[in-house]
């Protein structure tokens, strides 16, 4: 304590407590030595450690703390023993700082501090761990690099077949999944395919240590987020990663398995011997695996005899074929159409090309050479997948992708089986009366000018289920590589009719003068009775009487086919029904503008057609047929009609499994798109045609028949679509060269093919279409399709005066006799279609599912604009057929359109 509070010494004596006090203070042992030399408790204080005696027990505790033994520390000066030491021999003392203990290896929380400091690490702690974790992670990674060994590509890289089998779960065939490589030493593999690969892929391969540490961060954090490994892979992690075919998951352990492995290969394998197994090994698509099979594959050469043009192409390939082989792959992608995929290839090579003369690989003089794409070959030459086989391989297999469960490279490396929905017995009845048909009637030799690149394209869909049961897709799928049952471009022409019908009875036509109820047009729903003009050369009008313009202000007149009326003059009214049945284009043209295009078009969509499939929404004509589905989904829309309105996709795959159990099972899914009424009145409609109709071709004894014929301008494409309650089936026929070489293909007109003066779908398609349907029908038990109750009003005039055509004069007997209003001027013939895309990767089209978007035009003018149109202010129209009878109906009658 300090001077001015210390207490006036004890008086000497005392009784017993000074006794005690003395007793104490007399003791012996290192505490009184410490007091003075005489020991005395009541000597004075010296001049260095100013004791004084003290008057209490607690007094004489507090000195002894103050003043311990020699271990203990003495108290700070001017602190009167409050912040003293701890204490001495005869226990704690009461100071804040804990007793000195052993010291601990890691001093946190640090003994030594005070509230949050506590918990800031020292700098010491910091580096330790920093300098301990790296040390870690150098001794885990050089115990990883010593346990992976370089993998050996002969016994990893084994793959498996894919096996396809028929409805009835017999094999179809075993295919798809073996590796089509031969592997060439690096002499063998150009210069420039090497030099092709390392420019665009890795220009340092020959320098680095077999990593890209930027591209692998930039893949673990893809992986990591859930995204792909996108770039910055060495040629030497390809290499292993093509190598390592038991693990090709995207995952942050896979990726360093990769690593290490590539660090492993990087450092024992000379450099030329992994780019020799990295091209070996690659995949180029078209089931090819190496540089030589590639070769084969696109060039049908050896890969010693590749050009430099030709290296930069197949380098393009190794971006991933199915956006780049320009053959397209649409069955994968709808994107990657052969055209997108031309261009998007020939980018790739050029830039190729740049890189190599800009690394010092190619000359400038050699790199001028290739300034467009090589020709290339069509994919598939497997015999085994000849006839209709690889049509139905590729189908399913695009099915089979498009499910999402099992990838195209999953595919590649095989071991699936693949249960699909087609018959047998049905495909062989489909491809044996097209060859009937086409044997009988088409000689190529007989009328070059006429009977060459015909083709004909199918599909048999059933109705209770949308399972499809056969297609016809060509002559032969390892030598015609489109699948005519899939996407082609011929429009379906008057077979889209029907559609109109039934948007006319589902939504009904708009009233004139009527107003708006909630929001929406006043309508009436239609009967079949519902009356419509069938003269030829009808000026179009708007639903509320004005006449029809387009953005020109150009005016339109819609032709029949033939250039006649149907009806009675001088008004030639007719109904609905026989509208259908004798196919007037007029009619059915008004009746989609009454109704609105908007409803056609939703009505096509509702029943099963693809949106993209759907072309010239805007212009009448589309109601007769401009559109361009596939035959898979025309059979599947009609089998809407079948059903009652039921409406269910095409699919052609029921179920896939591997060794490891059930991949995916398919799952039939019905939507109602129209009300049974609705459909029943639809299909007793086309019953009418088949019965007294343009369809009667296609009748089959003792069955009840609903169909449609349809047969473009032009006369470049021809169609029958027709079903019964039990098998829906449509069939199409067109002229369009096969030859990949040339430029701006077309369609070809169809006037005198198989010798015949048209070609209607009246003709050759409804014969198809009857032969097979008897065969295919053969052993069922006849149907009879649900009597439809009464639907909508007669709308418009009086019924006709005669139920039957009439037709009217011919525009050449118009020229001749007197006229009281000039002839309205046609229009001349539209341009060409373009080329049809086609589908897939080795020419797989997509199960009625990715359809062109109607780009192509079909033929010559049959109508006209009033005055002098462009020829390019609108899609086609469509025109009809002979009915079998030598009598022909419908017409033309749009800018280069189909006839109905």
């Amino acid at each position: 304590m300090s001077e001015h509070r210390r207490k006036p010494p004890p008086p000497q004596g005392g009784g017993r407590v000074a006794a005690r006090r003395g007793q104490s203070g007399s003791s012996s042992g290192r505490r009184a030595a410490q007091r003075g030399a005489t020991g005395s408790p009541s000597g004075s204080y010296g001049p260095e450690d100013e004791e004084r005696s003290y008057g209490s027990r607690a007094e004489a505790r507090r000195a002894a703390q103050r003043s311990g033994g020699g271990r203990r520390r003495a108290a700070e000066p001017g602190r009167g023993g409050r912040r003293a030491a701890p204490g001495g021999p005869a226990g704690a003392g009461r100071g804040r700082a804990a007793p000195p203990g052993k010291k601990r290896v890691i001093d946190y929380p640090r003994r030594d501090k005070d509230g949050w400091h506590r918990w800031v690490p020292s700098w010491k702690l910091v580096s330790g761990s920093c300098v301990a974790f790296f040390g870690a992670m150098v001794a885990a990674a050089g115990i990883a690099y010593a346990m992976v060994s370089v993998p050996v590509v002969s016994e990893t890289a084994t793959a498996q077949n894919n096996v396809y089998y028929w409805a009835d779960g017999s094999q179809m065939v075993a295919t798809g999944g073996e590796r089509n490589r031969q592997s060439v030493n690096l002499a063998q593999i150009p210069k420039a395919m090497r030099n092709a690969v390392i420019s665009q892929e890795n220009k340092t391969f020959y320098d680095d240590n077999g990593i890209d540490p930027k591209g692998i961060a930039r893949a673990v954090f893809n992986m990591a987020r859930g995204g792909d490994t996108q770039g910055g892979s060495t040629i030497t992690q390809q290499y292993v990663k093509n190598a390592m075919l038991n693990d090709q998951s995207q995952t942050i352990s896979r990726k360093v398995k990769e690593i290490f492995v590539s660090v492993k290969v990087g450092a024992e394998e000379p450099k030329d011997k992994i780019l020799e197994g990295y091209l070996n090994s690659a995949y180029y698509g078209r089931g090819a695996y190496g540089i030589q099979a590639a070769s084969r594959a696109y060039f049908n050469v050896d890969a010693v005899d590749l050009n430099a043009g030709q290296c930069a192409f197949l380098s393009a390939m190794l971006k991933g074929a199915t956006y780049y082989d320009p053959a397209g792959a649409t069955s994968i992608d709808p994107a990657a159409t052969p055209k997108a995929n031309s261009e998007r290839a020939k980018r790739q090579m050029q830039d190729t090309l740049d890189k190599m003369v800009e690394y010092g690989h190619l000359s400038q003089e050699e790199r001028a050479k290739y300034t467009d794409l090589p020709k290339w070959e069509n994919p598939r030459s497997n015999t085994q997948l000849g006839g209709q086989i690889g049509y139905l391989v590729d189908l399913a297999k695009a099915s089979v992708i498009k499910t999402g469960k099992v990838t195209q490279k999953q595919l590649e490396q095989g071991g699936y089986s693949i249960y699909t929905t087609f018959e047998k017995k049905k495909v062989d009845e489909l491809e044996a009366a097209v060859n009937k048909v086409y044997k009988k009637n088409i000689d190529p030799e007989k009328r070059p000018k006429t009977d060459t690149h015909v083709q004909f394209g199918g599909a048999s869909v059933d109705p209770e289920t949308g399972a499809i049961k056969a297609i016809y897709g060509g002559q032969d799928a390892t030598k015609h590589f489109t699948n005519n049952a899939d996407v082609t471009g011929a429009q379906v022409g008057s077979t889209f009719k029907p559609f109109v019908l039934a948007a006319a009875m589902k939504w009904g036509v708009r009233d004139p003068e009527g107003g708006e109820v909630q929001g929406q047009d006043e309508r009436t729903i239609v009967s079949p009775k519902s009356i419509y003009s069938g003269e030829n050369d009808l000026k179009i009008k708007e639903y509320d009487g004005t006449i029809w313009q387009n953005e020109k202000g150009e005016q339109w007149r819609q032709e029949n086919d033939g250039e006649k009326s149907v009806g009675k003059a001088p008004d030639f009214k007719i109904d609905l029904r026989e509208a259908m049945r004798e196919s007037v284009n007029s009619a059915f043209v008004q009746l989609g503008m009454d109704v609105g295009l908007d409803k056609v078009k939703e009505a096509a969509v509702d029943a099963g057609l693809l949106e993209g499939s759907l072309a010239g929404s805007g212009y009448p004509s589309f109601s007769i047929g401009v559109s361009d589905p596939s035959a898979i989904r025309m059979a599947g829309t009609y089998a809407t009609f079948a059903e009652s309105g039921k409406q269910r996709d095409p699919y052609s795959v029921t179920k896939v499994s591997n060794k490891d159990g059930t991949v995916y099972t398919h799952t039939v899914k019905t939507k109602q798109a129209f009300t049974a009424k609705v459909a029943d009145n639809v299909t007793d409609v086309l019953k009418t045609v088949v019965e007294e109709g343009t369809g009667t071709n296609a009748q089959l004894p003792g069955r009840e028949v609903a169909g449609k014929t349809g047969t473009t301008d032009g006369n470049k494409s021809a169609w029958f679509v027709g079903y019964t309650p039990q098998l829906s089936t449509a069939i199409s026929m067109f002229r369009y060269p096969d030859d990949e070489t040339i430029k701006n293909r077309t369609f070809l007109e169809m006037y005198g093919t198989g010798g015949e003066r048209e070609i209607h779908g009246a003709s050759f398609p409804s014969h198809i279409w009857r032969d097979y349907m008897e065969d295919a029908l053969k052993g069922t038990k006849p149907e009879t399709f649900p009597k439809p109750d009464p639907i909508g009003e007669v709308i418009n005039d009086t019924p006709p005066p005669s139920p039957s055509p009439s037709p009217s004069k011919s525009k050449e007997e118009e020229k001749t006799s007197p006229s009281p209003s000039p002839s309205p001027s046609h229009s001349e013939t539209a341009p060409s279609p373009s080329a049809s895309n086609t589908c897939g990767v080795f020419g797989w089209n997509c199960e009625g599912g990715q359809e062109n978007g109607g780009n192509d035009t079909a033929g010559n003018e049959s109508g006209g604009w009033e005055g002098s149109p462009s020829p390019s202010t609108s899609p086609s129209g469509t025109g009809e057929e002979d009915d079998g009878k030598g009598n022909q109906h419908g017409g033309g009658g749009f800018i280069a359109g189909p006839n109905g």
